[in-house]
């Protein structure tokens, strides 16, 4: 791709579906991304060509009452179903913008949710989650910081639920070969163990798997031509998944490879989690 330079590029908050605010990132290189406020949700990853490597459901709503489908929704402080509403509140929550700048030319934007009465109701902790996005020319870079500021230890599980644009005949990941896998297929309850053999993952039906101890870099190739590198700093599973027909009207358009932390993580107060990931077009 051309590395022409853009003057008209950086950082605004506009009026997105439905009236919720959405922020507009955009490189001098041409690439944009959009994420909107309301889940901290992602929804919008295009190069200088205009393809949108990113995947929003036909089913998706944008009400601020239901977490938007699609893009890279949060799971925290809950992976999955458990004791509170399937994959936490995080998803389904306004966050705030605190901070906002551009770094030569590339966007970079900081979001920040904290406990509140809503949150306190299914997990009675303080807690401050900041998320950091910087928008590159052929690539983004996302940082997930969970910091305790109550003053009793808390435990959390946390993934980013990232739906890829594909065709799913075609689409393989690479870098799983050797892993522990969990199975839920055919019973989502029980899951069976096992080995990931394949050097190449293929989707040929429904696919649910969680990976344990994966590679920290990726290969996705989206079945429409695009390789895209995923690359990860203290996110130490992956999970795969689609649902084939039981969702007729979408499951070809699309892949889930979604970086996890599957194991629950324990912090005292004061103490701090952070885990980066870098999803670039190579």
């Amino acid at each position: 791709m051309s590395q022409t330079k853009d003057a008209s590029f950086g950082v605004k908050v506009v009026e997105g579906i439905g009236g919720l605010p959405k922020v507009c990132l955009s490189t001098a290189y041409g690439s944009e991304a959009e994420i909107y406020l309301f889940g901290a949700c992602l929804t919008s990853w295009k190069l200088e060509n205009g393809k949108d490597l990113l995947f929003i459901r036909p089913d998706a709503v944008f009400n601020g009452k239901k977490p938007i489908s699609g893009g890279i929704p949060h799971c925290f402080p809950q992976f999955g179903p458990g004791p509170m509403q399937q994959h936490g509140f995080a998803r389904n929550m306004e966050w705030s913008l605190k901070d906002s700048q551009n770094n030569e030319g590339e966007p970079v934007v900081t979001l920040e949710l904290k406990d509140d009465p809503y949150t306190r109701s299914m997990w009675d902790f303080s807690f401050q989650a900041l998320y950091k996005v910087t928008l590159h020319s052929e690539s983004f870079s996302t940082a997930l910081s969970i910091t305790n500021t109550d003053k009793k230890p808390f435990s959390f599980t946390t993934a980013l639920h990232t739906y890829f644009s594909a065709s799913i005949s075609g689409v393989t990941v690479e870098g799983l070969k050797g892993c522990k896998a969990l199975n839920k297929d055919p019973d989502p309850a029980n899951p069976i163990e096992g080995k990931e053999e394949r050097d190449v993952v293929t989707f040929p039906g429904f696919v649910d798997c969680i990976y344990l101890g994966a590679s920290n870099e990726l290969q996705l190739e989206n079945g429409l031509g695009d390789t895209l590198t995923i690359r990860n700093t203290n996110w130490p599973d992956t999970v795969l998944w689609n649902p084939h027909t039981q969702m007729e009207s979408c499951y070809r358009d699309f892949v889930c490879v979604e970086n996890a932390q599957v194991g629950r993580v324990q912090l005292k107060p004061d103490q701090a989690w952070v885990a980066e990931q870098n999803i670039s077009f190579t």
